[in-house]
This record gives structure tokens, sequence and C-alpha cells, in this order.
């Protein structure tokens, strides 16, 4: 099935909660950096984070996201709007770290723990809404959990799993927001918090087959979930030559005659989806004769 996310109420509206399907986003986000399991695992998560707190926005709204670590992968960015569109890249894309002592892909070892999470949104005004906190463990997970407890002051559980197959292709990736808004029960509160407690890891639960309906019921159960939207996300670059010639026509006629004499042509490479751009030295003529 396609990747899609839900969004929802439980407990009378006292919940707020969001869960994705997103394999075949984070898959074709490997496919282009061709990257190693634990690149993949942490961008994948962040990917995921990304698009359900996209889903938070409305119209023409966007965020993007950086986590900078003092790991081997360097940063992490992550571009994602309220249409279920996200794009997104690490430092390092060839980073994989032996297994942790659970086990599993050692996510935190590769962003690390000392550093920060930034969440920059632009809402259509004329300053951007930006949210800094620092990372707990470099998890992401956990790193979004005090973000959204922190820097939105909404109580959140944030779940986010990546498997990777041993020839770096994506088995299985998703993950869900459970948010408590105001005057919510503290009966409900503690039901969530032990029900999070026993749930299976979401990587498991994808990889079961589990829908992101299921694998809100398997957190609220099912007597008062309101689905309110279904929404198909997907891996989605803005990048194209148009942008890219604008960007060139930018630098003045003097910046580019000298691309001209040089090199003959100009290569530009997006650092999103990966793809490569190339200007003839006619095309560079004809951006050398727009420019001032």
């Amino acid at each position: 099935m396609s990747d899609y996310l839900v969004k929802s109420l439980a407990y009378n509206g006292q919940i707020r909660a969001y869960a994705a399907l997103t394999t075949e986003t984070v898959s074709e986000a490997q496919r282009r950096h061709h990257m190693w399991p634990t690149a993949t695992a942490a961008l994948g998560r962040t990917l995921t984070a990304g698009l359900m707190l996209g889903a938070m926005l409305k119209g023409e709204e966007r965020l993007t996201i950086k986590i900078e670590g003092d790991g081997p992968l360097g940063a992490i960015v992550v571009d994602a709007n309220a249409k279920g569109e996200a794009r997104g890249y690490v430092s390092n894309p060839q980073t994989h770290l032996e297994l942790n002592d659970k086990g599993k892909l050692d996510v935190s070892g590769a962003v690390g723990s000392n550093g920060t999470l930034s969440v920059v949104k632009d809402i259509g005004l004329r300053d951007f809404f930006t949210g800094q906190v620092p990372l707990v463990s470099g998890e992401i997970a956990e790193d979004f959990t005090y973000y959204l407890a922190n820097s939105e002051q909404i109580p959140s559980s944030v779940g986010l799993g990546v498997l990777v197959n041993p020839d770096n292709t994506v088995q299985a990736a998703g993950g869900f927001i459970i948010q408590v808004l105001p005057g919510a029960d503290d009966r409900v509160i503690s039901k969530i918090e032990d029900r999070l407690q026993i749930i299976k890891p979401v990587s498991t639960m994808i990889q079961e087959g589990y829908k992101p309906e299921r694998i809100l019921t398997e957190i609220l159960g099912t007597e008062d979930l309101q689905i309110l939207e279904r929404i198909p996300i997907s891996y989605k670059c803005r990048c194209s030559k148009e942008r890219l010639a604008s960007a060139l026509i930018s630098l003045g006629k003097n910046e580019i005659a000298d691309i001209i004499e040089k090199d003959g042509q100009a290569k530009a490479l997006c650092h999103f989806c990966n793809e490569e751009y190339l200007f003839s030295v006619e095309e560079l003529g004809r951006l050398r004769d727009e420019a001032k």
C-alpha cells in the first residue's frame, strides 16, 4: 500500500493523534542518497516526524527541521508541508555503526547526544516561527517528544521506527504522535501511558502489516477513536532547472561570465534529492544576458 498518514481525535477530543506509514517515502530517500543503514534510520525517523508535524499545518504552510549533533552523521535536514510532501538529507549518508547493546541500529551514536533540534515554520507571515531544544538522546523520537513538550507546550509521545534490510533497502518505516490536549482527564493519560509501555516497536508493527489506523487503536483503543483525515504522503522535492537558473542569474553578469570562461558549463546538485542539473555554455550565455 502507498504511504499515508491519519489525523484523529480520541476520548471525546481529549487526545489528538497522528500515525503514518512511510516505508516508500524512506525508501525513496535511501535510494536517492545511497544511504547506509544507520543513516537511513536517522533520516527516515526525521522524515516521518516531519510529515506528521507538517500535517499539523494548513494550506501552503511548511516547516524545516534541522538536527545537529556531535556524531559522525552530521546534520539532518528535513523539509515538509501540509500536503503530505517531504524531502531531506544527511551530511554523511554513508554512515553506519555497529548495532547498539539492544541489537538495534545505533542512531544515537550516529547523531550524537550533544547538539540541537530546531524547527522553523513558514506560516505565511513576515516572521517565521522558530523553536529549538537541546538533544535529549539523539534517538530522534525522544528528541521530538521533548521538543513538543518544551517548545510548543504540548505534552506528547512520539514513536518512530525504520527497519533496514542487510542490502540497505527499507523494509518498514512509520511512526505516531499522541498529544494530550488541555483539560484531559488524568485517568485517560494514565491509560495511554500504560499502553505505550507494552505496545510493540513501531517498525515491528509496520513490518507485521499494521496500518496507521491499527497503530492508533493499539495505543488508544477502538471505542472513541475518530479518524478525521487520511493524507497520502510521498518524498517530493521542489527543485527544478528553472529554480536553479534563477539562482545562477542572481549571481550577476560578472560571476556567470567567469563561469563561462573558466568552466564552459555549470553543474548544480540539489542536496535534497541528489538530482544534478547541467547548464551548457549557450544556456549560461542566456542567463548572463538576463542578469543585472
